[in-house]
């Protein structure tokens, strides 16, 4: 026997775990024994009946429910194991609520509490009206493209062709009765969803050598419906690598990892997160990514559970519906799976998630981008010059010299002069443009040293 998120050792009893006990009661139930060392071996305790007797009214009087206490013995020694079921209410002690996370008890406070008490009330931050909000707020394009895409994967009613949208939105529950759109509604269609959630932003930022290296970043506002695609679509241009091949005559480009993979992890952040938080964040570094949202998982889920077959349990259930209705993800508890046979038939690490910081985080390995950059090939699909100069706004002279480096990045300032028949202080000027931008790096001395092309260290 030994610690986990169900079981708890103590030596002696102490009226402060109490706080273990609520901790169990906010979770997935537990059992706390009492005279068991911490390393499972039974110590036993002395006062083991008078425990069996005063602990049901003191977990009652200060937990307001009750709890099997159990008298035990092991070889003589007694000992006793106090078992706590979930509670369909939020127990707080001392004024304060806990939960259980793996073999530790975790306060929860702020946004974190807020959201424990919503879902304990039954109540989602998602199905919340905003009186002051009106039709007039919504994306029209987003809208458009809800209703074109979720008619397309045919899990939309036909209807909502020529219905209008007040009718639809009705129908989904994002509008009340008294005609308010809920916090799903402006999340999903608004103009400026930083209005209604002012930490709604899915932040990319591309690291080097560590969290202050902060090479290039972009934030990402946008109605929830287009984010996935927004941020699939920088990721493709600015982050990630692809590798070229040809099916027949024709050039195929194929992203350094699954896309369907990717993308259901990144609609989960979106959808799963807590927004009453702060942002999204997805961090890349030269060997993985990972993607952390705020929002611990529900108390009756675990790590381990969402890798197997399991029921859907969303934070922002309206949310999670429109996408689903959009065919972004499936609302069986498949996801999971899907993204690890992804990853599995492309002969890839499967991705690995915690709840860590107060929040989940998705790991995943780049795999076929160290491969890229350690092999001879690495200057043929390094990076797409034309996009980085699409995406920067640069001259021609800009892009000009930025491929001269990726074809060879030992050049120096007078070779890349002399091949565009300009000046070296020209060159000169431009490169320390191109630095100041962050696009391109030297490392190394002026004689033996070599160009770097930052965005894809």
């Amino acid at each position: 026997m030994k610690e986990d998120q169900h079981t708890e050792f103590k030596r002696l009893w102490k009226d402060e775990f109490f706080r273990e006990l609520s901790a169990f009661a906010n979770s997935q139930g537990g059992t706390l024994y009492i005279g068991v060392d911490d390393d499972g071996t039974i110590v036993g305790v002395k006062d083991a009946k008078s425990l069996l007797q005063d602990m049901p009214n003191k977990i009652k009087n200060n937990l307001g429910f009750l709890a099997d206490v159990n008298l035990q013995t092991e070889d003589g020694k007694e000992y006793i194991a106090i078992s706590v079921k979930p509670q369909e209410d939020g127990i707080s002690y001392n004024g304060k609520y806990y939960v259980r996370s793996g073999s530790t008890v975790q306060e929860l406070r702020g946004p974190e509490l807020a959201s424990f008490l919503m879902r304990k009330a039954k109540i989602h931050w998602d199905s919340l009206p905003r009186p002051e909000a009106k039709l007039s707020d919504l994306d029209e394009e987003a809208w458009d493209f809800f209703i074109s895409t979720a008619l397309e994967n045919k899990r939309l009613n036909k209807s909502a062709k020529t219905e209008s949208q007040e009718t639809v939105l009705r129908k989904l529950n994002l509008m009340t009765e008294k005609g308010e759109l809920t916090n799903a509604a402006l999340m999903l269609f608004g103009k400026d969803i930083e209005r209604w959630s002012p930490l709604s932003a899915f932040r990319i930022g591309r690291f080097g050598v560590n969290q202050a290296d902060l090479i290039i970043h972009d934030n990402i506002v946008c109605p929830l419906v287009l984010m996935p695609d927004a941020v699939i679509d920088t990721l493709r241009t600015k982050y990630l690598v692809s590798t070229v091949g040809y099916e027949g005559l024709y050039r195929k480009e194929t992203l350094e990892m699954p896309e369907e993979g990717l993308r259901e992890i990144i609609c989960n952040a979106i959808m799963h997160r807590d927004y009453m938080g702060t942002f999204i964040h997805m961090r890349v570094w030269a060997d993985r990514i990972q993607l952390w949202n705020e929002g611990i998982l529900p108390p009756t889920m675990t790590i381990e559970k969402l890798m197997e077959e399991h029921e859907s349990q969303p934070r922002n259930p309206l949310i999670a519906k429109v996408f689903y209705l959009l065919g972004f993800v499936e609302n069986w508890g498949r996801g999971y799976e899907k993204i690890r046979d992804s990853f599995e038939q492309a002969h890839l690490q499967v991705p690995t998630f915690e709840q860590v910081r107060g929040g989940f985080m998705a790991t995943i390995q780049r795999e076929v981008f160290q491969k890229v950059q350690n092999s001879s090939e690495l200057n043929e699909n390094k990076v797409n010059i034309s996009v980085i100069a699409e995406n920067y706004k640069l001259t021609k002279r800009q892009q000009k010299l930025l491929e001269l480096i990726n074809d060879n990045s030992r050049t120096t300032a007078e070779k890349i002069a002399q091949v565009m028949g300009v000046s070296s202080r020209t060159i000169q000027t431009e490169l320390a443009t191109l630095m100041k931008l962050k696009i391109i790096g030297r490392e190394g001395s002026d004689k033996k040293g070599e160009y770097k092309i930052l965005l894809l260290l």
